[in-house]
């Protein structure tokens, strides 16, 4: 049996999407109360960082130790991925010493040529296009708080990023409605938009977006690699800022959620994460969950290979 890879939300069908998120859920639980639980003793994570992390090198690395294996951290200059060595050499070479291998990187084809050629599951930490394990652990809050999504409005603030690419995927699984607000030319990828069909909205008007959402999400205007394009970002998305006024417009029970690192008083005001409608906290710590159930879920289909 060939090995899983988890690159998207479509990687996986909405029900083992649900088993994954109420895993993330289980493990979480286990914790709290001092469970230990090792079911991947022995086998170890390879980590490739192309791009700098906090949350997701963190929750990676403790998470495979939790469950009892072990990760080793790589940056571009510690692999020869760094000098040039070709990523299909590199994957056959790592998945034969390897596990499993969760890359951080910035175009999503290092992820799929690195999946084509590794017979141990891939795990994608971020790309430019998609950051699954992110909504995951976004996922798995809203279920703690609000129960299931499905038929929920979801509101997304601002660019049209590889984390809102992601937040198309997870409506088209998991049915809910999502609505992004951003300017024009910062509309997420088509392909994206052309696939999810009808459950996905694009306005300019954020308070549009929001009117009636039961979740309010929002991502930095400028991301990794877009420095130069900082100015002419801050001032084309003033008008996205969320704000708690803003959230006053969406449903009364609306939870508030950001990937983090946040810049407050550019695309969330100074005061929003600590307003109570926001679970930003919870969502940090749930990337340790939700990834510690997918690499259960995945790593043990190496040994059937």
């Amino acid at each position: 049996m060939s090995a899983r890879h988890f690159l998207s939300f479509m990687d996986c069908t909405p029900d083992e999407l649900l088993q994954l998120i109420r895993r993330g859920i289980e493990l979480k639980e286990l914790r709290s109360r001092g469970v230990s639980h090792e079911p991947l003793k022995n086998r170890v994570l390879g980590m490739i960082f192309e791009k700098a992390s906090t949350r997701t090198r963190l929750s990676f690395e403790a998470g495979m130790i939790q469950l009892g294996g072990q990760a080793i951290f790589l940056s571009p200059r510690d692999t020869q991925l760094g000098r040039g060595e070709p990523v299909d050499d590199c994957a056959r070479v790592m998945s034969r010493m390897l596990d499993g291998v969760m890359i951080r990187t910035y175009a999503h084809s290092t992820l799929t040529t690195f999946a084509a050629n590794s017979n141990v599951p891939v795990i994608n930490g971020l790309s430019d296009d998609l950051h699954p394990c992110q909504l995951l652990a976004d996922m798995q809050t809203f279920f703690e708080h609000r129960g299931s999504i499905q038929g929920k409005v979801v509101a997304w603030i601002g660019d049209g990023n590889n984390m809102c690419n992601s937040y198309i995927e997870a409506a088209e699984q998991l049915d809910f409605t999502l609505r992004v607000a951003c300017p024009e030319g910062f509309e997420p990828n088509a392909r994206f938009v052309e696939r999810a069909g009808a459950r996905i909205q694009i306005v300019r008007d954020p308070t549009e977006a929001v009117e009636g959402a039961h979740l309010v999400s929002t991502d930095v205007w400028t991301s990794m690699g877009q420095e130069e394009e900082s100015k002419i970002r801050l001032e084309t998305f003033k008008a996205y800022q969320v704000s708690r006024e803003l959230l006053d417009k969406a449903s009364r029970d609306v939870v508030f959620m950001h990937c983090l690192p946040a810049h407050r008083g550019e695309e969330i005001s100074h005061d929003l994460l600590e307003d109570p409608r926001s679970v930003v906290w919870d969502e940090a710590e749930n990337r340790l969950h939700a990834q510690k159930a997918l690499m259960e879920f995945l790593i043990p289909h190496t040994r059937n290979a």
